[in-house]
Order: C-alpha cells, then sequence, then structure tokens
C-alpha cells in the first residue's frame, strides 16, 4: 500500500482543528533543556529519487559476490517465493496487532495457525504468537521459570558456557537488574557438549531452572535426555533453547527425557526470513499447559459464536497493556507479527517432508563441508559430538586473520571464536541447502589457498 504523506495544507487544517499553532506546540510539555536544540544541523540534504535508488544499488552491490558459510544464530535458508508474495499483501502487510480482536479475524487466524504449528515442531502443548527473537525470548523463559518453578524459592538459572554468547548477553542484560543470577556451567573440551559431570557441583541445590541448546552454540548435539532428567531430578525447570530446522530432524523438547522440557524459545528466523543485513527476526515461546499463565505475550484461541460459526478470540494476553502492570508477565511482549505470519506461510508449504528435506541437507553438507577442510594440512574438528549445520574447525593460523584473508578472496569462511572462547585459532562455519558443491569447493579451495600463501612466506 503507497505512503502519501501529509502535504503542509493538511497539517495546517489539523492544527487549527485541535488549537495549536505549530507541531511543536504538541510537545510544549518536554522541558527546553531535553530538547536536541541544533544537532540535527549536521544531517545531510535529502537526496532525489533517483539518487536513492543509485545509493541503494551500490550499497547492495557491496554485499554482492561473496559466498558466506557464517551462521551463529542466524542462517541463509531458500525462501519460496510464495512466501514474502502472500507475507506482503496489504491485509498482513499493514497490519499491527489485533487490538480489536473480533474485527481481526484473519490477523487473529494466522497467528493461531503459527501456534499450532510451533507446538508441533516443538512437541509442546501451548505457543504464544512470537516475541522479538531468540535472545528476549530466552530472557522472558528465564523469568518465566522463577514465576513457574513452585519448588524453588531462588533466583538463579543454570546456563551452559555453549549456549549462543549473544543469548546469554541478552538475557544478562535483561534480567540483571531483577535480581536473577545466571550461573555458568562449563562445556567438555573435547566434545563440545555440556556434560552431566560438569552439573554435579549444583546436585541439591536451589536453582530455578537448567536451560539446555540443542543444537548448542558449536553445533554439538547435545545428551537432552540425561541433562532433562537430572534437573527434574534436582527440582528444575528445563528451558530448551533450539533451532526449529532441526526439530524436523531431532527428537522435540517436548519429549527430553521422562516428562519433556517444561519452556522451550529459539529464533524464528530460519523459518522463511531471509538474512537482510541484520533483521528482522523473530522469537517463538512454547511451554507445558500448567505454566501456560506465566507465558508472557498473547495466545490466540478458536471457538464458535452464538450462531456456531468458527472464529478466533485473545485467549490470553497477560500484559501490562491490559491489566495491571504489577501483574503482567512482561512489558516486552509485543509479538513479530509480519516475520510470524512469514514463517507461517513457509512451514506450511514445506510441509513436514519438505522441513525434514531442508534438515537433511543442512546436515550433509555441513558434514561434506568438513570433510573438505579437514582434509586440509593443519585444519582439524575441535569436538568429537554429533552436530546438526554448524562444527568447530581449529586452523594452524590465528582465526581473525584467516577469515579476513578469505574475505579477500570473496569468501566469509564463518565466525572466530576467539572473542567469545579464547580459542584463537577455532572458526564455527555453517552450510544449509543453498550451498552447492561448487560453494564447497570454493571454499576448500580458498583456505588451502591461503593457508598456502603463509607457509610459503614463511
Amino acid at each position: 500500500m503507497p505512503y502519501i504523506p501529509h502535504t503542509p495544507d493538511d497539517v495546517r487544517a489539523m492544527l487549527d482543528a485541535i488549537g495549536a499553532d505549530s507541531i511543536e506546540d504538541l510537545f510544549d510539555e518536554i522541558p527546553a533543556h531535553l530538547k536536541a536544540a541544533g544537532k540535527l544541523d549536521a544531517l545531510p540534504e535529502g537526496l532525489s529519487e533517483m539518487e536513492v535508488t543509485r545509493l541503494m544499488s551500490d550499497r547492495a552491490a557491496q554485499d554482492a559476490g561473496a559466498v558466506s558459510f557464517i551462521g551463529a544464530g542466524a542462517y541463509q535458508h531458500h525462501v519460496p517465493a510464495a512466501v514474502w508474495e502472500i507475507a506482503t499483501r496489504g491485509e498482513f502487510y499493514t497490519a499491527y496487532t489485533p487490538y480489536q480482536a473480533e474485527a481481526s479475524q484473519g490477523t487473529l487466524q494466522v497467528i493461531y495457525e503459527f501456534q499450532t504449528l510451533m507446538t508441533r515442531l516443538t512437541g509442546m502443548d501451548v505457543s504464544n504468537a512470537s516475541v522479538y527473537d531468540g535472545a528476549s525470548g530466552l530472557a522472558e523463559a528465564v523469568l518465566m521459570s522463577l514465576r513457574a518453578n513452585r519448588k524453588s524459592k531462588s533466583r538463579k538459572v543454570l546456563v551452559p558456557t555453549a549456549l549462543n554468547p549473544r543469548y546469554t548477553s541478552a538475557t544478562q542484560a535483561i534480567v540483571e537488574n531483577q535480581d536473577v543470577a545466571l550461573q555458568m556451567v562449563g562445556f567438555d573440551a573435547a566434545t563440545g557438549q555440556t556434560p552431566l559431570d560438569a552439573l554435579k557441583d549444583f546436585e541439591g541445590e536451589d536453582y530455578a531452572a537448567l536451560v539446555i541448546s540443542q543444537p548448542n552454540f558449536f553445533g554439538s548435539l547435545e545428551e537432552v535426555d540425561a541433562l532433562t532428567d537430572w534437573a527434574h531430578a534436582n527440582k528444575m525447570l528445563v528451558i530448551g533453547v533450539v533451532n526449529p530446522t532441526s526439530l524436523a530432524l531431532l527428537t522435540p523438547p517436548g519429549e527430553w527425557g521422562a516428562e519433556g522440557a517444561d519452556i522451550v524459545v529459539g529464533e524464528g528466523q530460519p523459518l522463511g526470513v531471509p538474512l537482510s543485513s541484520g533483521g528482522p527476526y523473530f522469537g517463538f515461546m512454547c511451554c507445558k499447559q500448567k505454566h501456560v499463565r506465566q507465558m508472557p505475550g498473547r495466545i490466540i484461541g478458536r471457538t464458535v459464536d452464538m450462531e456456531g460459526k468458527q472464529g478466533f478470540t485473545l485467549t490470553l494476553q497477560a500484559r501490562e497493556q491490559h491489566i495491571r502492570r504489577s501483574k503482567a508477565t512482561s512489558n516486552i511482549c509485543t509479538n513479530q507479527g509480519l516475520a510470524m505470519t512469514a514463517a507461517t506461510i513457509y512451514t506450511s508449504l514445506l510441509g513436514p517432508d519438505g522441513l525434514g528435506n531442508v534438515a537433511a541437507h543442512c546436515h550433509a553438507n555441513t558434514q561434506a563441508l568438513a570433510d573438505k577442510l579437514t582434509a586440509i594440512d593443519g585444519v582439524e574438528r575441535a569436538f568429537t559430538a554429533p552436530t546438526f549445520h554448524e562444527v568447530v574447525l581449529t586452523l594452524p593460523k590465528p582465526a581473525d586473520q584467516v577469515l579476513a584473508a578469505l574475505a579477500e578472496k570473496d569468501v566469509l569462511g564463518g565466525v572466530s571464536l576467539a572473542g567469545d572462547y579464547d580459542m584463537n585459532n577455532a572458526i564455527l562455519v555453517n552450510a544449509t541447502e543453498v550451498h552447492s558443491e561448487q560453494d564447497l569447493q570454493l571454499f576448500e579451495q580458498a583456505l588451502k589457498s591461503v593457508l598456502n600463501e603463509w607457509r610459503e612466506m614463511a
């Protein structure tokens, strides 16, 4: 739908109607010393349509040509053209949120279908209408676990070091001023997994929950059944952090251990949302039925009206805009409706078999890539645990230097683990179904060339 700005005459007519002399009068309650006096003068002059088009084309060209093997929480997948052709219809594209629920039946139905798909994918009982992203979703899950675990009086949660560091830092930023402590649990240097031995020091202690990442940041698959049963035996809830694509192949968190996970969160971007220079993203959040009243956000239900016709309604909406602030479960629970809509369309189009094929190709390509790269002298797998579609490789040279050299050859070769884990020679590489055999060979040849050039210089 086109956006038509207000003309000066439109603005004047509206100001006259409300009895204001200028737009500035509408903000007269803001103290003068808080206003940005003169700071906007440095903004450049506006560009013409032709100039903007050229600028954006030049910027887009900077991303062209490089083949990316970066994952670390955001993944490149094929998105069928139909997904965004439907998602960008005006009915979806401009709808914000169903405040007048009865008049938003289409929006409510899409959310209901999304919730249904996510509960089936995760094996959980209930899903909300999504949250900002996977990282803030984990923060919400941590806070939710404190409310839901009636057996615990602590405000402490066990978090694996092998969790995505961005999730850890985002969660810490959100919960640290709410008197919540995150206790880190180390990983095994040989397998890249969180071993039960690392949890022995916490047996019998009062912690509200244990976070389990499957797969973890290293791509390693955790022993989720053993970890889940250990947590429940120690009166902790289990918060699963999962990759939705992997769930087409792996055991869903609702079936982990004897009782399954209690809360499940993750990043929904792999489900039909393209990589677009950092966004958009959306988080999904599911839980067991018994915890549903502690879940933030909104939940859509299906019912029938007085004439027996099917209808959709806001079933639960425990947020501060609807109830007393002190009773709200969250104040950052607005859902990412458009991205969620795209995920619903994507998942519906692919179906179980299609999503399973995507996951299988991701796994196969990653294994093939790891085999090619580890055939190069000095390149080895860092860990022995099975992986999904990411793997950590150690190099004979510092990771940052290798990645910079690869980028000059138009290969974005992964993520350095030097900063987050002090693994100076380790990189995390990712492959999905979009990577062809030629792409894998390109990475292999580029890495071989970079390392050979350094050997010759030495």
